[in-house]
């Protein structure tokens, strides 16, 4: 974002130009992705491997935002929301997941296992800019009347899915998984049109960057009795939009609907490398692999309501088009006897969340907030695998804002998830068991406003 901008009167054709310019400068900044891509793991936390942590004012009222004006970040909950900001700002923000796994194999078996302890650090970063022009004599102060255009235009950055679960090594499931790990950041340009005072438009191009690790125990033993292991890693891209309405009914109800669309990730040349003795290495080579991997639209409806002073209750559906991702497929470069290409059924579901959440203006620079969500798990009976447990999961949220000075805001809110023990044998692998799993995940964003 650059300020000199301010005072300048951007017409249709400019704005267009700084959507593109934006949209270029991604793919300048790859490298750059990449690298946060290896420090910035994330952790399951709702149905399949999305990560519903995109705000924290929303996550402090369990993830809502359709349907509400709260700051930059509105242009991932819903560009035509975006539209309304009023205020140039920068927010940058943090969420620090701390999960928690556990396994139990088929009765009347009693071993027992956690995953391994570490922490994901999934982070926002949002802008917002509506240019306007100055105009009119200058007062006694030197000042010019602005005039605000009705456009807004936005760049982000966030990581909407992934997965991170790491088991110990001679787990009874190392054959099926080890450790996985999948993150994506999604740079998001956005632009919206303030069509009136009641309704609001907007729609966002997304380059999404992902990366992609699995280690898995291979069944053959060396001298020392250990067992083998093969390892894939893999970088790729995609594209997607998220577009959105905002319709203001009067001042105390407004309704949102927004879109974020599927975008299929393709990973091109991924390393394959495998430890197994001497004598076996001509069936597990070092190779290359292709991969492709769906990720799921998701339709948001929200509606918000004033029904007292000072306070705001918000409710938001999500369907989240899980059909899509339907199987796993591994293309290795070289196939031998006892590696060949990977497909593997997933068969997920399309789902729902429902997400309820308030605020409360306490004074005028203290803002407190709570929340709940259930979010359906899209993993069908058969098809549970040790990379996403997946089970049925409730929320419970707090927040609150501090207004530190005319130009600085601060964020913070807690989630606490609890996962449903779900049993389950995978039809394709014969592994199965039993899990549970809950996370804690405390949050902060920093707003400079100017």
């Amino acid at each position: 974002m650059h300020l000199s901008f301010l005072g300048v009167d951007v017409k249709n054709d400019a704005l267009i130009g700084i959507f593109v310019g934006l949209t270029q400068a991604m793919a300048f900044s790859r490298s750059f992705i990449y690298i946060l891509l290896m420090i910035s793991p994330t952790a399951i936390l709702a149905g399949g491997f999305q990560v519903n942590l995109q705000g924290q004012k929303q996550i402090g009222m369990g993830h809502t935002g359709t349907a509400l004006i709260m700051g930059p970040s509105s242009s991932f909950f819903n560009p035509g929301a975006f539209s309304f900001l009023e205020t140039n700002s920068i927010a940058l923000g943090a969420c620090f997941i701390i999960p928690r796994t556990q396994y139990l194999e088929p009765s009347p078996g009693i071993y027992t296992t956690e995953t391994e302890k570490g922490v994901g650090t999934p982070f926002t970063l949002y802008s917002s800019f509506r240019p306007g022009k100055v105009y009119g004599k200058k007062d006694s102060l030197g000042h010019r009347d602005k005039k605000v255009s009705n456009w807004n235009i936005g760049f982000a950055v966030y990581t909407p899915f992934g997965s991170g679960i790491k088991y110990p090594d001679d787990w009874k499931g190392q054959f099926v998984l080890r450790e996985m790990k999948l993150t994506t950041i999604f740079l998001q340009t956005t632009i919206a049109y303030k069509i009136n005072d009641k309704i609001g438009v907007g729609i966002a191009y997304i380059y999404a960057l992902g990366s992609f690790k699995l280690r898995k125990g291979v069944p053959v033993q060396n001298q020392q009795s250990e067992y083998g292991e093969g390892e894939l890693e893999a970088k790729g891209s995609g594209h997607g939009f998220n577009a959105g309405l905002y319709i203001k009914a009067n001042d105390k109800l407004s309704f949102g609907l927004s879109y974020r669309s599927s975008v299929k990730f393709k990973a091109e040349d991924g390393s394959a490398s495998f430890s197994v003795p001497s004598s076996l290495k001509e069936y597990f080579p070092n190779t290359s692999f292709n991969a492709t991997i769906n990720l799921p639209s998701v339709t948001n409806f929200g509606i918000a309501v004033i029904p007292k002073k000072n306070l705001t209750i918000a409710f938001d559906i999500n369907y989240v088009g899980w059909s899509i991702y339907d199987s796993l497929n591994i293309d290795f470069e070289e196939n031998t006897e006892k590696l060949e290409d990977i497909n593997s059924a997933r068969n997920y579901k399309n789902v729902f969340a429902f997400r309820l959440g308030a605020q409360y203006l306490v004074k005028e620079n203290v803002t407190i907030r709570a929340g709940a969500y259930y979010d359906m798990t899209p993993v069908p009976d058969g098809y549970l695998t040790p990379e996403t447990p997946g089970t049925n999961k409730v929320g419970i949220t707090v927040g609150a804002s501090f207004k530190l000075s005319e130009h600085y805001n601060l964020d913070l809110s807690f989630l606490y998830i609890e996962g449903a023990k779900r049993t389950d044998i995978n039809l394709e692998t014969g592994f199965g068991g039993t899990w549970k799993s809950r996370a804690y995940v405390p949050g902060f964003a920093l707003q400079y406003i100017f």
